[in-house]
């Protein structure tokens, strides 16, 4: 029996992260089924300036390779996406990607609000949002559209955070429905895996 409640079929998750997050989004990476389904669409703040070698240290660990999108990009079933380096990433009504260069959110390009809030607008209830580690507070916003708009929302437990600002700055403003340690991360996206699959 599962003690995760799934009462939609899911169509993306979306993961932020910043400062102390490659350790568990690399361990996620790695765990995950090699025929998981859903997208999973990833913003994670880097150095603007180290445009190469963040996705490829993350393929390494996947067992799905991860990609950067292009602008228009379609979003396709069981890919891994980043926010490819000094760009904004959105979610559009079509499942497309739109990449920008607009000006800085919380001081972070790309935004994971942006990424969080958009995927949330076109996913509506069938979106799963995930927030890792990271040292300010980019992605509470877009967690607490996540959550208004009627998806599925996850914390890294504070505790196990390298630095807990970005999970504990969401906890503050919305009801999140996991507070998870990344192994805890791993198991519900198994549960999840399996709930797609029925």
């Amino acid at each position: 029996m599962s003690r995760y409640k799934f009462n939609t079929q899911y169509k993306a998750v979306v993961i932020g992260g910043s400062a102390g997050s490659f350790q568990g989004i690399t361990r996620i990476l790695q765990a995950l089924p090699s025929d998981f389904d859903l997208p999973i669409i990833m913003a994670l703040h880097r150095l603007k300036h180290v445009r190469n070698g963040f996705e490829e240290a993350l393929s390494i660990k996947s067992v799905k390779p991860v990609t950067e999108p292009f602008d228009k990009e379609q979003i396709k079933r069981g890919k891994v996406y980043l926010a490819p380096a000094n760009y904004h990433m959105s979610v559009e009504l079509g499942n497309t990607f739109a990449l920008s260069t607009e000006e800085m959110v919380n001081n972070s390009r790309p935004s994971i609000d942006i990424t969080l809030e958009t995927a949330a607008y076109v996913y509506s209830t069938k979106l799963v949002g995930i927030l890792l580690s990271g040292a300010n507070k980019d992605g509470a916003w877009g967690m607490k559209k996540i959550k208004d708009r009627g998806g599925l929302t996850i914390v890294q437990e504070p505790s196990e955070c390298m630095i807990d600002t970005m999970p504990t700055s969401a906890l503050k403003i919305t009801p999140i429905d996991h507070i998870l340690k990344i192994d805890q991360i791993i198991e519900f996206l198994n549960e999840l895996h399996k709930h797609t699959k029925q």
